[in-house]
């Protein structure tokens, strides 16, 4: 996401910033930004009558530019679009005040984000220290992918691109592979055939992501499969960037990971990237450093000695007590939940993270909904806290409230994927 111009008043939250999108991961950004009652400023298709002085009444699709006050929000992540609904709140020669309209976010099309932020008003939460952070997220220039994956069988390939924030399935490949019978080379052509369109299709998908001016950084790249396909697909590109001299290609060959999976479908990779062997090969990724978290969660609370808790009231409880602070304090907390439609209960969220990290001194980790990390977090309430010091009784501050430190087995065996 391209920053092109800002002006936002911090203390009160108020201003606007306009953004130019430039890779799907940045329309996930702009759903995460955008929130009921902001403004958005973009450019739109919409049909326009007009009446002549004979009576007739002729109907036309214009381009212009509209400003609508935000009602609701909606991200296809199949497709990445992004659908804007709201009412035009300024004024404009061609369409009246009020009226309704949705605006298609697009890539390489820039909009305005304007935030209202009145401090103490119900009207909006402003650009407030969460939103701030999420605007910094989407305009790093460093950020890149974390991993490339590719979940493949007999003919079928699934080419995945993990992010920081989501999963996405880049392109899948089906190419029909005769049987294997004795005496006929049907099927050993039909596997080179399916290897080459997969090996061309990957490199395809892989290119606009190195294609820039910065340093490029090898991006790890997964092959995963019930059996023998990602080890025979491994060699097929070692051997293809030999007999090609693809510099490129064989300097990726030692970043190259093959694992099991126990099917060649999409679903699998969250099997695939929560196995030890993985995550210590990933250890450098900000997925795996989240899922490892949620794994040191999950030990702790094995334990039961009163040092990890989950669930809204007993977070909370927990950071009033100081407990989620300097010394190995973390609150892990979804990014679902600021995209809350009650501005007051975003501002509980916000209010929670700022307290973490400013009055305690403690780590936040904002965990993608769309990661496999971040749907282990929603099963416990989508908040949870590692705390530097035990507090055994939160559970008993609300008569006949479930113990959040206890029924282990039950909540672990949700967490497992």
């Amino acid at each position: 996401m391209r920053l092109l111009k800002s002006q936002i008043d911090q203390k009160h939250g108020a201003g606007f910033a306009t953004l130019l999108p430039e890779e799907p991961e940045d329309m996930w950004h702009a759903y995460n930004l955008i929130q009921p009652t902001d403004h958005i400023r973009a450019r739109a298709l919409r049909r326009v009558s007009k009446v002549s002085d004979s009576g007739t009444v002729a109907s036309q699709r214009i381009t212009l530019e509209l400003t609508i006050s935000v009602t609701s929000c909606d991200f296809d992540i199949g497709s990445g679009q992004l659908h804007v609904a709201g009412r035009v709140a300024s004024e404009n020669e061609h369409v009246k005040l009020g009226s309704h309209h949705t605006l298609d976010l697009e890539l390489n099309r820039k909009f305005t984000l304007e935030k209202m932020g009145v401090e103490g008003s119900d009207k909006g939460g402003g650009w407030d220290s969460v939103a701030l952070q999420q605007l910094r997220e989407a305009c790093d220039t460093d950020r890149r992918a974390e991993l490339w994956a590719v979940v493949l069988g007999e003919g079928i390939a699934n080419i995945c691109l993990i992010t920081e924030h989501q999963t996405i399935l880049r392109q899948r490949v089906e190419v029909p592979v005769p049987k294997k019978r004795k005496g006929y080379s049907t099927h050993d052509k039909g596997i080179e055939k399916f290897f080459s369109i997969t090996l061309a299709t990957l490199l395809r998908q892989m290119e606009p992501s190195t294609s820039n001016s910065q340093p490029e950084k090898t991006i790890p790249l997964l092959l995963a499969s019930p059996g023998w396909a990602a080890t025979a697909f491994l060699q097929y590109i070692k051997a293809e960037a030999t007999r090609t001299s693809n510099k490129a290609l064989l300097a990726r060959v030692p970043s190259i990971l093959v694992a099991h999976s126990s099917t060649a479908h999409v679903h699998s990779l969250s099997e695939v990237l929560s196995s030890a062997t993985i995550m210590a090969k990933l250890s450098e990724t900000k997925y795996a450093r989240e899922t490892a978290l949620i794994d040191r969660f999950n030990t702790l609370l094995r334990l039961d000695d009163g040092r990890a808790w989950y669930g809204p009231k007993q977070v909370e409880s927990a950071v009033q007590g100081g407990a989620v602070g300097r010394g190995g304090g973390v609150l892990m907390i979804s990014d679902s939940l600021f995209r809350a439609q009650d501005v007051k209960e975003r501002r509980r969220w916000v209010g929670l993270v700022d307290q973490v990290r400013e009055t305690e001194g403690g780590e936040v980790r904002v965990l993608s909904s769309l990661h496999e990390s971040g749907k282990r977090l929603e099963a416990l309430g989508n908040v949870a806290a590692i705390l530097t010091f035990p507090l055994p009784d939160l559970d008993e501050e609300e008569d006949g409230a479930v113990a959040a430190n206890g029924g282990v087995d039950d909540v672990d065996g949700d967490m497992v994927v």
